[in-house]
Parts: structure tokens; sequence; C-alpha cells
């Protein structure tokens, strides 16, 4: 069996960019900045109404995003997800191999469904405000998982936006286990505020008894302690985390690497579009820690990776790009 730095599980979307003004978020009653679950029929409602201002596709989903950017850094990754067999699912399995990154869509044929998408605005102000429609994702279970991956990486790397579904949740859980069960390591991301705001409970039973490593930003350290002050938040994440990253947007980062808190120093941008923001600057870390970086570099790492992705549209960068920002790093 390949050994694998990183097992990701998540839901496997089609990204949908689309440049908007606030107003037309207000126009369609959308909440501006979050993550909203939405049905076909008013996702395609929606892109009636944008019309022409959808501006590229990509294939995302935040797992994706993060274990994509492990493998262009130079990490062995693999990645379960649940796709259809239709055109976008083909076109999200042809990007996921032409990344480098193995996959269990080569041992579970796609079935007939609809591949799920999100429709990602990114406004003036470089935030951006995603409405999604799962498709055939919301079928995620346990069927994804592929256990000797998942014994075999270093850690096992899980999506917090897989709550939202009673399935997807159990499989979060089962890997979490299977996981533990093989001696190797767990890390999971809150993935976005409405996750902790509204599925605080589904959260924790994804983490059960303690992971090793937790992503949030602060908003979603915030809405998962139930506190407005950074410092409670930490004392919070500690009791259920080993180690964490919080990310604070332009004021850089922090990491608890299990024993202290490494402050991580922003790399000054001007930001254009913050998707995938927090999911490559995860890659960033996920791929250091595993490839014999300290947390202080590592985080250096997926900092300068963030900060470079937000002053670009979309939620990828080239291959090239990072690896000339891994270089940067490791000369420092």
């Amino acid at each position: 069996m390949t050994r694998y730095d990183v097992y990701g599980l998540g839901n496997a979307l089609l990204d949908v960019e689309c440049d908007v003004e606030p107003e037309i978020l207000v126009e369609l009653g959308i909440d501006k900045g979050v993550m909203t679950l939405l049905d076909e029929a008013s996702q395609n409602k929606i892109l009636s109404h944008l019309g022409g201002a959808a501006s590229k596709r990509t294939c995302g989903g935040s797992g994706a995003n993060t274990i994509v950017a492990i493998s262009q850094f130079g990490g062995k990754t693999f990645y379960s997800c649940k796709v259809a067999n239709d055109e976008p699912g083909e076109y999200y399995l042809k990007d996921l191999l032409e990344s480098g990154v193995d996959t269990n869509l080569k041992i579970h044929p796609p079935e007939p469904g609809i591949t799920g998408k999100c429709l990602v605005f990114v406004t003036p102000d470089a935030d951006r405000t995603m409405n999604t429609f799962l498709g055939i994702s919301s079928n995620l279970s346990d069927i994804e998982l592929v256990p000797d991956a998942i014994a075999n990486s270093t850690y096992t790397y899980v999506e917090g936006y897989l709550v939202t579904g009673e399935n997807s949740k159990q499989a979060a859980i089962k890997a979490r286990e299977m996981a533990i069960n093989a001696g190797q390591k767990v890390a999971l991301t809150l993935s976005d505020q409405n996750m902790a705001k509204f599925f605080k409970q589904g959260l924790l039973d994804m983490i059960g008894t303690g992971v090793d490593l937790l992503f949030a930003n602060e908003s979603e350290a915030f809405e998962l302690a139930g506190t407005q002050d950074l410092t409670e938040a930490m004392k919070y994440l500690k009791t259920i985390s080993q180690t964490f990253a919080v990310t604070l947007g332009a004021k850089g980062s922090i990491i608890f690497d299990g024993r202290s808190l490494i402050e991580i120093a922003p790399f000054p941008v001007k930001a254009i579009d913050t998707v995938g923001a927090g999911d490559i600057y995860a890659g960033g870390v996920l791929y250091g820690i595993t490839n014999g970086m300290d947390w202080a570099t590592a985080g250096r790492l997926g900092s300068s990776a963030s900060s470079t992705l937000v002053t670009i549209p979309g939620a990828r960068m080239p291959t090239a790009d990072l690896q000339s920002l891994l270089h940067k790093i490791k000369a420092i």
C-alpha cells in the first residue's frame, strides 16, 4: 500500500465563481460572507438571474483544495469524495488525477446523479459568499472510505462541512476512528462559521474525545467556543485538540504546537479574492509538519501561500508558484 502524508475526506464540488456587487446578494436574499446550502432549483434560479456573471469553474470543495495544495507542494495525498457519472464528475476526477492526488473514485465508479456545485460570489471587498447544492455529494457515506489508505496516512484530514449530513458525519467519525486505531493522527477544519453556529454538536461528535490538529478562523473559533475573546477561545480549543491553527485574516495566524502559542506574522498584500485562503493555509501547514518542518516554518508556508492566493482570482495557485514559495520559505 502506498504511504500517504495526508488522507482527505470531503465534499466534491464544482466551484462556479461569480464576481458580483453586494447589492446583487441583497437582491437575491443571500447572506454575505458565509456558506448556505441550497436545493438544486434554488441554485439554478440564482444562476439564471446572474446570466453571464459566472467567470470560471474549478474542481473544489474545501477539503479537495487543501489536499490538492499538499500535492502541489510535493506531498503524497489521497482524497475520498463522491461525484456523479456526469460531465462535471468526469472533469472532477480528471482534475484530481492531474493534480497528483490518489482517490477512491478509481475504486468506486461514479453513480448516476448530479455532481455538486458551489456558487462562489466574490464582492469588490474580496469577501466570498458561497451557495452550495451538494448534489450526489450529500450521499457521501462510509462506503467512500478506503481503510488501507487511512491506515497508511500520517494524517486523516476531515472537512467540517460533512457535519450537515448524517451519513457524511458518520463517515467522518468512522474515518477518525480508523485513523486512531491504525495509530495515525486526525486533523479537522471547522470550515465555516455557520457550521459552528448551526451544527456545533455535530462538529463535537466528529471531534469525539479530541483530534490531533484543528483548523479554524477567528469567527469559527469564537462560535464554537461561545466567546468573543480570542484568549478564551484558544483555551477552549486546547480541550478538544492537541494542536491547532487559528487564522486571523490580515493579522496573520496563531498556532498551538501542543506546548506553546506561536504567532505567525502576516504577509501584507492587497486582497482581491479570499476564496480558498483557509484551505491553502491548511495545505501549507499539513505539508510542512508531514515533511520535516517545525510548526513555525509550516505556519509561515501556510501564511505565505494564503497571502499570495488572495491576490489572484480563484481557490487554486499554479504548482510552479507554490513550489517557488516553498523554496523561499525553506531558504529563510
